[in-house]
C-alpha cells in the first residue's frame, strides 16, 4: 500500500511539504570569513593575551598644547632635583647630586626642576620637568601656571596650551567623561633610567660639559 504523503497544491501542481525537522531547522549560513567586524582586535586584545607594553623610551618634555594630560596621582612618580637643560638642542640632562655644589655657581643651563610623570590620551608616557624657583625665590608666570597645571592634572584630564598674550599657560578641562589611563606599573626609579639613559650627567668631564666649557 502507497503511503501518503502531505501534499500542498500549488499552480494546480502537487508538491511534497518541506523538511521541518529539527536538525535542518537548526542549520545557520556560514559566516563571512572577511567580514570586518569578525576580524576588528578588541580594544583589550593585548590584555587577553597577556601582551605587557615594554617601556624602552621615555620623552622629557612639555606636554603638546593638543594633548589632553593626566600627571601621576601618586607623589612617588614625582621627583625635586636639578639638571641641565640645553634648549637650543631641546634636551634635559639629569645631574649627579656630587656636581651640584660646582654647577649650581658657574652653569647658566643649569637648576632645579620639579619632574612628573605624566600621560596623554595615546598612552605615551613621558616626563615633564618643570622649573623651580632658584635661590632668590623668584619664578615666572610660565612655570608658576605649570605647577599649578600640575595640580589640575593630577586625576583628571586637561589641555595645556601657551597663551603668549598672557605669558602664562591656559588649562582646560575636559568636559567628556574619558576613560582612566593606565599607568605603567614599573617603579619611578626605572621609568628615569629609560628616560634619561643616555643624558646622565656624573662627572665635570662629561663631553656636554666640555662643550659649555669651550673645551671640545
Amino acid at each position: 500500500m502507497k503511503e501518503n504523503l502531505p501534499e500542498l497544491q500549488l499552480d494546480g501542481q502537487a508538491v511534497e511539504q518541506a523538511d521541518s525537522s529539527p536538525a535542518a531547522a537548526g542549520q545557520k549560513a556560514a559566516p563571512n570569513p572577511f567580514d570586518p567586524a569578525r576580524l576588528r582586535l578588541p580594544q583589550d586584545f593585548g590584555a587577553a593575551l597577556g601582551v605587557k607594553k615594554a617601556l624602552l623610551t621615555i620623552p622629557v618634555r612639555k606636554p603638546s598644547k593638543e594633548w589632553f594630560i593626566q600627571v601621576h596621582p601618586d607623589e612617588a612618580y614625582r621627583v625635586q632635583t636639578a639638571v641641565l637643560e640645553l634648549k637650543e638642542d631641546r634636551e634635559t640632562y639629569l645631574v649627579d647630586p656630587e656636581l651640584w655644589a660646582e654647577l649650581g655657581t658657574r652653569e647658566s643651563t643649569f637648576g632645579p626642576r620639579l619632574i612628573v610623570t605624566t600621560i596623554n590620551r595615546q598612552g605615551v608616557v613621558f616626563l615633564w620637568p618643570i622649573r623651580l624657583p632658584g635661590s632668590d625665590g623668584k619664578l615666572d608666570e610660565w612655570n608658576m601656571s605649570a605647577l599649578e597645571a600640575v595640580q589640575l592634572a593630577t586625576g583628571k584630564w586637561v589641555r595645556v596650551a601657551a597663551n603668549m598674550s598672557l605669558g602664562a599657560y591656559d588649562v582646560f578641562e575636559a568636559t567628556a567623561k574619558l576613560p582612566e589611563p593606565e599607568w605603567p606599573t614599573v617603579a619611578f626609579a626605572k621609568l628615569l633610567k629609560v628616560a634619561f639613559k643616555n643624558r646622565y650627567i656624573d662627572s665635570l668631564d662629561h663631553p656636554v660639559l666640555l662643550r659649555l666649557r669651550g673645551e671640545s
